[in-house]
């Protein structure tokens, strides 16, 4: 497999941002860590191998950067307001630099699925959402979408606007919503230990009433929130819905 590390001064959030990528052809994969972890997450807990055969066959070709999460939602010394700026910084750095990066690495007309687990998967699908005319869609593993999940009773505008559970249901903006509509999602959650597929549903039914065509796969209570549950969907949804 070919892997390539790679790293730039980020001009969005004022420091270096590596990445490593997967492969040599296909569709791209844009993943986004969990929770405090770093861009070889995916690589060190074994995913990367779960996906491995479409790496090699060059269906996909996949790029996996850093999160700021310690940076504003998980740093507990951290104004809100200072929390909210880092996280709109952080959609700028993938907006602005990752996707021109993936395009001159692939080519321009190579579509763009974002993908993470946990606290990936709400970046993942916020992303996707805010820019759908860049993110061709989101396999979203393990999330909830309601970011006041993670601010500590924080709320604002920006926590508002970064939160889909909040926004969407106010979304009127036609180009936005066939957008949208035109993008592929998926929503996939187990019912074991740590999941919460009631949230699951509730975002679901949130996009069903804008006319969001979406597919929520909700797995059985022996499926909990963790590596392995993830090493199964991932490969899953790649080789039968792409």
């Amino acid at each position: 497999m070919q892997r390539q590390l790679t790293s730039w001064h980020s001009p969005a959030l004022g420091k270096e941002m590596p990445m490593v990528t997967y492969g040599h052809y296909g569709f791209a994969l844009l993943l986004i860590p969990t929770a405090a972890a770093d861009y070889l997450e995916y690589e060190r807990f074994q995913l990367i191998d779960a996906v491995a055969p479409f790496i090699n066959d060059g269906k996909i070709k996949v790029f996996s950067i850093n999160s700021i999460n310690t940076e504003s939602w998980m740093n507990n010394e951290m104004e809100g307001a200072h929390k909210a700026i880092r996280q709109n910084q952080f959609n700028e750095y993938v907006f602005n630099e990752v996707i021109p990066f993936i395009k001159n690495n692939t080519s321009g007309e190579t579509p763009v699925i974002i993908s993470g687990a946990s606290f990936g998967a709400l970046h993942s699908m916020n992303l996707f959402l805010k820019r759908p005319d860049l993110i061709n869609g989101t396999i979203a593993m393990s999330g909830v979408y309601d970011l006041t999940e993670y601010t500590k009773g924080y709320y604002d505008e920006q926590v508002y606007y970064n939160s889909p559970i909040h926004y969407i249901p106010n979304l009127t903006d036609e180009w936005y919503l066939n957008h949208i509509r035109n993008g592929k999602i998926i929503i996939a959650t187990g019912s074991g230990a740590h999941e919460d597929p009631q949230a699951n549903r509730r975002f679901s039914e949130v996009l069903w009433n804008k006319g969001i065509w979406h597919e929520l796969d909700i797995w059985g209570e022996d499926v909990t929130h963790d590596w392995p549950t993830w090493r199964k969907m991932l490969p899953h949804f790649i080789g039968s819905r792409f």
